[in-house]
């Protein structure tokens, strides 16, 4: 379990780059307007809504030596590294319509050869377990190896790459501490792909090798499009979809939040990565024994709103002066506390939900006869991608719509633009959040129908037992 959980670094590491820095970057440091660059990194998501269905179709269709899955894995690594150094460093000569054709082509090249990783990666997790509650546990690791990545990428960057220095107090406006952060994420990214891959390669004979007929590509996508139709996976898609957007926006907000809101600097910004992952491993241990408790649906949901409620909580109450004022003892404390509390929440209802996701497969396999764990993760995969797609979109509409100056200073940012970005920020996360608690309390089986499912199937498959 470890060695297959610890590939999801490498998707840690591409959302905390995604999700913390590249609105920042393009928008701070290179000088592109806010709303441009979200809508570019947006625009990506047209060429993912083709590519990750068809990695998951394609990989649950390949048959080599080396199984369906682990051909995808293995050849994703030097794309994925090739692809995250060019994203960080567009030349500096390039006029602003070509840095923006610069950042989409990136971007398409690494969240592309992402999806050929993580796609066929997190559909192994059916394959390898059936259990209601395994897959809850598996999932809690994947999301903890996946956490470990982004944040410890988060650290090095506060720490070393874009710390403060004489010539930068602000390092995140450093351009040239983004060319070594960009060379440390590539490499870890690569090792935890191939590690991931290797480390399951030994379980490749005891994966299940559905037999396939062959057929036109035209009955390919019709017997695709059949399998999407499954209302649990609709269900789950739309509540990934809402979820993953409110995360999305609150990773491309933290950074302006935590600089111009709450005056965080150097030291403080570890503080807050710390913080953040303390939430993971509360997650990390709630999320697979509160499934065994309460279904996994009325978890989930009850996880979305008490994360939406910790996260927004400090900016209402700053609002209302009810808050510490910025540069007091208290701050520190009372705002960690939050993030801690929320990113628990939040990391707990995303576990839920990808655990969900695995239970879909067998609900598909009884009506089809088909087992599609590549189709079903790939769109899971695709709805993650929103972190970094309608997340940054949204997030580069708030900064506009409130009047956000670009290279501002921190401090020097008038009280009144403070305060509507905050109010515009937490109106939109509330409302989105509101929306993913209510698709997943609409999920349509837990644990008693599974059961019963994976039972017939087995008598389906072992009829003379």
């Amino acid at each position: 379990m470890g060695s297959y959980a610890f590939g999801a670094v490498a998707y840690g590491v591409k959302d905390a780059g995604f999700g913390t820095f590249l609105l920042l970057f393009y928008n701070q440091v290179v000088g592109l307007p806010s709303a441009t660059v979200g809508l570019v990194v947006m625009m990506a998501l047209v060429i993912d809504a083709f590519v990750d269905p068809m990695v998951g179709f394609f990989s649950d269709r390949t048959r080599t030596r080396w199984g369906r899955r682990h051909p995808w894995m293995y050849g994703s690594a030097l794309p994925i590294m090739v692809g995250w150094v060019l994203l960080w460093n567009p030349p500096a000569t390039l006029s602003q319509p070509a840095t923006l054709g610069w950042l989409f082509v990136a971007a398409v090249l690494v969240r592309t050869a992402v999806s050929c990783y993580e796609v066929p990666s997190v559909a192994l997790t059916p394959e390898l377990s059936s259990d209601y509650d395994e897959r809850t546990r598996i999932m809690a690791w994947r999301y903890l190896f996946g956490w470990a990545g982004g944040l410890t990428m988060l650290v090095s960057a506060y720490l070393y790459f874009l710390a403060p220095t004489a010539a930068f107090p602000n390092g995140l406006l450093n351009r040239a501490g983004y060319a070594g952060y960009s060379l440390l994420g590539a490499a870890l990214m690569g090792v935890a792909i191939l590690l991931s891959a290797w480390g399951t390669h030994r379980e490749i004979p005891n994966l299940p090798h559905p037999p396939i007929e062959r057929q036109s590509l035209w009955a390919s996508f019709r017997e695709l499009a059949q399998t999407v139709k499954n209302r649990a996976f609709a269900i789950l898609m739309l509540a990934g979809l809402c979820a993953y957007t409110v995360q999305g926006i609150s990773y491309a907000m933290s950074t302006y939040l935590y600089t111009y809101v709450w005056g965080f600097r150097g030291i403080v910004f570890v503080y807050a990565t710390v913080a953040l992952f303390g939430g993971v491993l509360v997650a990390f241990v709630v999320a697979p024994r509160i499934g065994q408790h309460v279904s996994k649906p009325r978890a989930a949901t009850l996880a979305v709103l008490f994360g939406a409620g910790f996260n927004i909580l400090p900016y209402a109450l700053r609002l209302l002066g009810a808050m510490p004022a910025v540069g007091t003892p208290m701050l520190l404390p009372v705002l960690l506390g939050f993030f801690v509390l929320s990113t628990a929440c939040n990391v707990t209802a995303f576990i839920l939900g990808a655990s969900m996701m695995a239970d879909v497969v067998e609900d598909s396999e009884a009506k089809t006869g088909r087992r599609s764990e590549g189709v079903f993760f790939a769109g899971s995969f695709f709805v993650q991608k929103c972190t970094s797609g309608v997340g940054i979109f949204l997030a580069g509409l708030i900064l506009a719509v409130a009047g956000f100056p670009k290279q501002a200073v921190p401090g020097q940012v008038p009280v009144a633009t403070i305060d509507r970005l905050t109010l515009i920020f937490g109106i939109i996360y509330l409302v989105i959040a509101a929306l993913a608690a209510f698709c997943f309390s609409r999920f349509p089986f837990g644990r008693a129908e599974h059961d019963a499912r994976i039972a017939r199937l087995g008598a389906i498959a072992q009829p003379d037992s």
